[in-house]
Formats: structure tokens, sequence, C-alpha cells
């Protein structure tokens, strides 16, 4: 098989704190953090719990960000690269 090396930058407590769950769990965490790529792959969603709360910026600009989307104030959607070049020439950008 052939295998590449990933680096990645994390805490310290946290690559120690996840090394201990996967000895208890009898995994390495290679093999752990391969199962969460193929996963990935297989899936193509992102799934994970978020322990911390969003912030009292992040609330608000969710909140205005909903107001926004009830008053249809947002972007198109475009399909296609031509679609969204077209719009902003009939937007004059």
């Amino acid at each position: 098989m052939n295998t590449a090396v990933i680096n990645i930058k994390t805490a310290l407590e946290t690559k120690r704190a996840a090394q201990q769950i996967a000895a208890e769990i009898g995994v390495s965490l290679s093999a752990l953090v391969n199962a969460y790529l193929k996963k990935l792959i297989r899936t193509k969603k992102v799934e994970h719990a978020l322990d911390e709360k969003p912030n009292a910026y992040l609330i608000k600009a969710m909140k205005q960000a909903e107001k926004n989307y009830k008053k249809g104030n947002y972007s198109p959607v475009f399909r296609t690269g031509e679609e969204a070049v077209k719009w902003l020439e009939e937007q004059g950008i």
C-alpha cells in the first residue's frame, strides 16, 4: 500500500488526549485519522460536534444574515461561471 504523510498542528494536550482515547479503544491515532478521512471521502460531509458556543459577534452576524435572507437580500446562486460573469456584467461590475 502506498502511503503519504500528513503533518498537522494541534495543541499538545489535544494530541495526547486523542492518543489516549485511541489506545483505550485499541487503535492508533493514525488509524482514527485514516478512518475519518475515508468517511469524509465516502460521505462528502464534515461531521463533528462543537463544544464551544458561538460568541456574541457571531450570534449578531447570524441574526443579521437571517433578517437579510427573509427580506430576499442575498447573493444569487449560479450554476456555472458563465452565469456569474453574466450577472456581474448586468450589474455593471
